[in-house]
């Protein structure tokens, strides 16, 4: 059972990888358009029509015919226009710490809300305890017991 649960997690594992795999080795232009910016726009250029823009699409169109790979284009855009042509930072030195942080923050915004829920769910004590009425295996008043049973009984009938 074990080695069929492997398996299973292997195949779904690989069929997830696929698509970006074989994106690497053979990009489309409608993919890339999404990940580079353009230089004077300062958008992406799938939602640039500039010259500039135009062009970059020229090149990136000309790489994949020439059978370069995801990688490859990227590489010679930055070499053209410098780091800032990509629409994500890199994720190698100080540029990872904007990948990092977002992290950092989620995790310890949810610590520090599991740490608030705990202390409000633990402070019911002095003040609090003293408006209840009454610790729970405390029996009621005999007045009040009545006028409950009576209000059960109505609705059993």
């Amino acid at each position: 059972m074990r080695g069929a649960l492997g398996l299973l997690v292997l195949v779904a594992a690989l069929v997830v990888a696929a698509p970006t795999l074989a994106s690497e080795s053979r990009p489309t232009l409608g993919e890339l358009e999404g990940e580079v910016m353009c230089p004077t726009c300062k958008t992406t250029l799938d939602m640039s029509s500039s010259p500039v823009a135009n062009r970059i699409r020229a090149f990136i169109s000309a790489r994949i015919a020439a059978g370069d790979t995801r990688s490859e284009i990227k590489r010679k855009l930055v070499d053209e226009f410098g780091p800032a042509v990509l629409a994500s930072p890199s994720k190698k030195g100080f540029n990872l710490l904007a990948w990092l942080l977002p992290l950092v923050g989620i995790v310890l915004g949810a610590l520090v809300l599991g740490w608030l829920a705990w202390t409000w769910s633990r402070r019911r004590t002095g003040s609090d305890a003293a408006d209840a009425d009454g610790p729970p295996g405390q029996p009621l008043d005999a007045e009040f017991e009545q006028r409950v049973d009576e209000a059960l009984a109505r609705y059993e009938e």
